[in-house]
C-alpha cells in the first residue's frame, strides 16, 4: 500500500490500482485526480475533513465510490449516498479492509457539541483517530497519522496518544491551523514521543509518500 500526505487531514492510500481518499475537506487543494477511487472514508463532519465540493469532484471521476462515515456525517452529506459506519464494523472493498473504532470527537469547549467521529484502520497496519485521541485496540500499529495542531488538543495530549498506540512509524496531520514555526514545534515533539517506544518519525508534507 502507497499513502499520499495531502494537505491538513486528507490522505490517498493505493493498492492495486485502486484508491481510497480520507478527509477531503476545504483545507485540502482541490482534488482534480480521481479516477480509480473505490472508498472514502470521512471520519466526521467538520468541514476542514469533507466538503460538498471535494466529495462531488470523487464522485464525479469515479461514480461507483462508496462513501463512509459516521451519522452525523451521513445527516450533513444528504445530497450523498453516505454508507453509515459505526465501532467495530469492518469493511472489505477492493484490496482495502476498513475496520472503524472511536465513535466521539474530543471535546473543543464545554459550548460546543461534541460530534461523532469515526477512526480507521486500513489493512490492519495504519491507523488514523479522526479528530480524537482513541486508541486501536488489539493492533501491533505500524504506520500512526497523529494530530499535530487544532483547537481541540495541546501537543501534550498528541504526545501521550504516540506513546500509548506505540506505532513503528507516525508522521503529522491536521497541520494547517498551524504557523511554519508551529508545525516545526509540533514535528520535533512528535519524533520524540514515537523515539520513546523505540518507533521513527517520518515527516511528510503535502504530496509525500509512505509505503506499508
Amino acid at each position: 500500500m502507497r499513502l499520499t500526505k495531502l494537505e491538513h487531514a486528507a490522505l490517498l492510500i493505493e493498492g492495486s490500482g485502486d484508491r481510497l481518499f480520507i478527509d477531503p475537506g476545504n483545507y485540502t487543494t482541490p482534488i482534480t485526480d480521481a479516477t480509480g477511487a473505490v472508498a472514502v472514508v470521512i471520519t466526521h463532519e467538520h468541514a476542514d475533513h469533507w466538503s460538498p465540493e471535494q466529495l462531488r469532484r470523487i464522485v464525479d471521476a469515479s461514480p461507483e465510490v462508496r462513501l463512509f462515515g459516521p451519522a452525523g456525517v451521513a445527516a450533513a452529506a444528504s445530497d450523498f449516498a453516505i454508507e453509515t459506519v459505526a465501532p467495530g464494523d469492518v469493511i472489505e472493498i477492493g484490496p482495502f479492509r476498513l475496520r472503524f473504532f472511536g465513535g466521539r470527537h474530543a471535546e473543543i469547549h464545554s459550548s460546543i457539541d461534541i460530534v461523532d467521529n469515526i477512526g480507521v484502520i486500513v489493512n490492519e497496519a495504519f491507523a488514523y483517530a479522526g479528530d480524537s485521541f482513541d486508541v486501536p485496540e488489539g493492533l501491533d500499529v505500524d504506520v500512526l497519522a497523529a494530530p499535530a495542531g487544532a483547537p481541540w488538543m495541546k501537543i501534550s495530549e498528541s504526545i501521550d496518544f504516540v506513546r500509548k498506540v506505540a506505532p513503528k512509524r507516525v508522521f503529522a496531520t491536521h497541520e494547517m491551523v498551524l504557523s511554519q514555526f508551529g508545525k516545526d514545534l509540533s514535528h520535533t515533539r512528535l519524533a520524540w514521543a514515537v523515539e520513546q517506544t523505540g518507533g521513527e518519525y517520518v515527516r511528510l508534507e503535502p504530496g509525500d509518500t509512505l509505503d506499508f
